[in-house]
């Protein structure tokens, strides 16, 4: 699969998925991130990807529950560069959730990357996905307005600076029509309706520890 694309700055790129092949490739960009950019990549301090982390975040792309897309853009004239990557992963017992993340190479940031390719990686998620649950910093505002435009949002303090959040997505027919624009941010009170994955403690901590696979960085 290769999608042209546009950014909201006129750039031309194209969004095609992540290869085995380009394990060598994505150790040496994650290298080319600031350390505040690695840090919310990661919610962690993490400056270089282990070989644990690379069999996950490269080797276990199926293209069915695990999908990985990269957005290449014009550089220079008809030179395409990687400059964002995103991902979504399905819960192997919650067939209808996702994990996501996307990471925007840091002269890239506020060019409109992120919504971009996001589009493309909603429209092509996992068959049957209906909601993203995830985790993002609380000092990280710009990647809750990127999550608010996938759909209703619903937050909750985790402590320790860290959101939990759900997104409820929309149906594969109305996504063109959905994404980008903001959707309401509703925030779990206590006492209210669980929900799945968000509240169950090894949940959580598969969220944090499995292999720092996907935590929001934008």
């Amino acid at each position: 699969m290769i999608e042209q694309v546009m950014l909201r700055d006129g750039t031309d790129a194209f969004v095609v998925p992540l290869e085995h092949t380009d394990r060598a490739a994505l150790t040496a960009e994650f290298e080319t991130l600031s350390p505040e950019s690695q840090r919310r990549r990661f919610l962690a301090p993490i400056r270089h990807l282990s070989d644990a982390m690379l069999d996950h975040l490269v080797d276990d792309v199926d293209g069915v529950d695990h999908i990985a897309l990269v957005l290449c853009a014009e550089t220079s004239p008809d030179v395409y560069d990687p400059v964002a990557l995103a991902r979504m992963v399905r819960y192997a017992d919650a067939t209808d959730a996702a994990d996501l993340a996307v990471t925007v190479k840091d002269e890239w940031q506020g060019r409109g990357v992120a919504t971009t390719l996001l589009e493309v990686l909603v429209r092509s998620r996992p068959v049957g996905v209906d909601r993203i649950v995830t985790e993002v910093l609380q000092d990280n505002p710009a990647s809750l307005q990127m999550l608010r435009r996938l759909g209703p949002v619903e937050l909750e303090d985790e402590g320790n600076g860290v959101y939990g959040v759900v997104v409820e997505l929309a149906p594969l027919a109305s996504v063109d029509a959905a994404v980008g624009t903001p959707s309401p941010v509703r925030v779990a009170r206590s006492g209210g309706r669980p929900t799945p994955l968000l509240h169950a403690p090894h949940h959580r901590n598969e969220l944090r520890t499995r292999d720092q696979v996907c935590p929001w960085f934008h």
